[in-house]
């Protein structure tokens, strides 16, 4: 019998190392969700500076009873139209969607509001990205979904789109009722 080396032992296990990870991402719930350690925690703080002509928001009115988003957008940002007008209905329907402004032009932003329409119950900038590294953003547009005791239901990277409602946020804004209806 000839004896292996247990360097030769090497490459066959870092292999193996690697089908166990792709098989792990294959079969994830949503392989194109980026994950959140956020996610049943509480939001972190919000740090934004105002926005011309908008009410601001702050911690209390995050933590405030009822189901809230919080979006963060820019004008800059191509997919960020693509959601807009789904954010303009889900705030018709009285869903409370806050805005985070993200490394953009004041002046744009507005132009962008004008043109577009302004969804958002209160709005505030955050210019240097800060809030949005605390919160764990990739890239705009982003959006969280928040219970009244400030605890992050759901995190979505990408543009809020009819699919997204469907099948990712209506079923949580249900449960989130359904809870604070219990309360």
């Amino acid at each position: 019998m000839a004896k292996v080396s247990p360097i030769m032992l090497i490459p066959p296990v870092i292999f193996a190392g690697f089908v166990v990870l792709a098989a792990v991402g294959m079969f994830r719930d949503d392989p194109e969700a980026l994950p959140s350690a956020r996610i049943g925690q509480s939001a972190p703080p919000v740090l934004l500076s105002e926005f011309p002509s908008h009410d601001g928001f702050d911690d209390a009115r995050l933590r405030a009873p009822g189901v809230k988003l919080v979006n963060f957008w820019a004008s800059w940002c191509a997919p960020c139209r693509v959601e807009h007008p789904n954010l303009t209905a889900l705030a018709a329907e009285g869903i409370e969607v806050l805005g985070v402004n993200y490394k953009d032009e004041t002046s744009n932003a507005v132009k962008f509001l004008s043109e577009l329409g302004d969804p958002y119950a209160a709005l505030g900038r955050d210019p240097e990205g800060k809030m949005a590294l605390d919160w764990g953003v990739y890239g705009v547009p982003e959006t969280y979904l928040i219970d009244g005791e400030g605890t992050v239901l759901m995190r979505f990277a990408g543009p809020i789109t009819q699919r997204v409602i469907a099948e990712k946020l209506r079923p949580l804004l249900k449960k989130a009722e359904k809870s604070a209806a219990a309360e």
